[in-house]
């Protein structure tokens, strides 16, 4: 926590309307908005105010060192649902894999001190536009992984027109000192907002509605030393998915994802806390406490990765926090998808305390370790759930350790003989 300090809010502020934006669902306003962050940045920062209304926006922001857009009540940014509007290509990251694509709706880029506030809504059109690429993206995605794998160099990694992968709502990409508050996000084209290769994160008090294909929450990538509290999620994917980038770059580029900590949150959606698939670099030093749900999770503590990614996953605490009706209550995986070789995954010293469950219409407590690198030293302490189709699954464990765990109904003294 000592590490983790919001960035300064600059007293220098100006209304975007000034420039020209109209909050009347018609007027471009992605003009206004470039002209109003070409004068924070001469400025050397500032504050761009978006008072209410609906601003149409054809084309994406970019941010600039010491920057923040406050969206105030009653103010929400509508997304072009155009692809040329996000082209040229920019440098970012498609599922664990580096490469040049359709620009994030909102990019940052090898900025520092930057924030986004207020009691907004971002919408990213997604159901309209992007999200319907979900079907044409297998031939792109495969030659994405395939340049992953042969180490082809980034430069030559050019996506974008001809190529159907969706861009990311809100990307932070080698970003230091950011933050996101109150703001809600709403209808990404893909994951919500990725911070990738950076530090030093602040979020708290955001709400999602978010219901397309991939509407991840928040997705930590190579990135450390991050705050997310008091978040209300609602999401059609994984709520918080820590990752470190996938098989053969995520192990040479060997950034860790670590530091991280996610606290007094409401869960909803398919996934509370997931951790990989794409983990290649490593996860270290999770925390998740304090937290409950609002609504059903398909699982609710989630790690997985393959042996095709190799990396670690270890020191990750969980304590504090419920969830109702769930498929899986907790679910660790070595063999995420039945696939991979070669490069397993050491899973290890993960802490699990005061859990409470109501009921898992699957399994309570799967544990899948692989033959030749089996899961380690897990302790579960104070851990209910109150009833399940199967208590426990563990297949190539090591030291799995249960204090005060009841899976179904609590036994209390037993019955004498009549």
């Amino acid at each position: 926590m000592k590490k983790i300090i919001p960035p300064a809010i600059s007293t220098d502020s100006i209304l975007v309307t000034k420039y020209g934006a109209k909050g009347d669902s018609i007027t471009n306003c992605k003009p206004a908005f470039d002209r109003a962050l070409k004068w924070c940045k001469e400025k050397k920062g500032g504050k761009i105010v978006v008072p209410p209304g609906i601003y149409i926006m054809n084309g994406p922001i970019h941010l600039v060192d010491n920057t923040c857009i406050e969206l105030q009540k009653g103010a929400k940014l509508v997304f072009s649902t155009h692809p040329d509007h996000y082209l040229p290509v920019v440098p970012t990251s498609w599922e664990g894999t580096f490469l040049y694509n359709y620009s994030p709706l909102i990019y940052a880029y090898k900025v520092n001190n930057v924030s986004i506030i207020g009691e907004g809504i971002i919408d990213g059109n997604g159901k309209e536009g992007f999200s319907k690429w979900y079907d044409q993206q297998k031939p792109a995605q495969q030659l994405s992984r395939k340049m992953n794998h042969k180490g082809v160099p980034v430069k030559e990694r050019i996506f974008g027109k001809g190529h159907y992968l969706r861009p990311q709502l809100i990307q932070f990409y080698d970003c230091k000192n950011i933050l996101i508050e109150g703001i809600t996000i709403a209808n990404s084209p893909f994951w919500c907002v990725h911070f990738l290769q950076s530090e030093n994160i602040t979020a708290r008090k955001v709400k999602f509605d978010a219901f397309n294909k991939n509407n991840d929450g928040f997705d930590p990538e190579y990135s450390r030393n991050i705050l997310i509290e008091d978040i209300d999620f609602n999401n059609a994917d994984d709520n918080v998915a820590v990752k470190a980038g996938r098989d053969y770059e995520g192990r040479k580029t060997a950034i860790s994802s670590e530091n991280i900590i996610v606290r007094n949150s409401r869960f909803k959606g398919l996934h509370g806390l997931v951790i990989g698939s794409e983990m290649s670099a490593g996860v270290q030093n999770v925390f998740v406490e304090n937290c409950t749900y609002s609504g059903y999770c398909k699982r609710g503590i989630y790690l997985k990765s393959n042996p095709d990614r190799g990396g670690f996953i270890k020191d990750i605490y969980v304590n504090d926090v419920q969830f109702g009706n769930v498929e899986d209550a907790i679910f660790i995986t070595s063999f995420y998808h039945g696939e991979g070789k070669g490069f397993e995954t050491d899973i290890r010293n993960i802490f699990l305390e005061n859990l409470r469950f109501k009921h898992a219409g699957e399994a309570g407590l799967v544990i899948q370790g692989y033959p030749t690198q089996k899961v380690r030293d897990v302790y579960l302490t104070n851990v209910k759930i109150d009833s399940c189709t199967t208590a426990l699954s563990l297949s190539n464990t090591q030291n799995i350790v249960l204090n005060d765990v009841v899976i179904g109904k609590e036994v209390s003294t037993p019955s004498s003989a009549k």
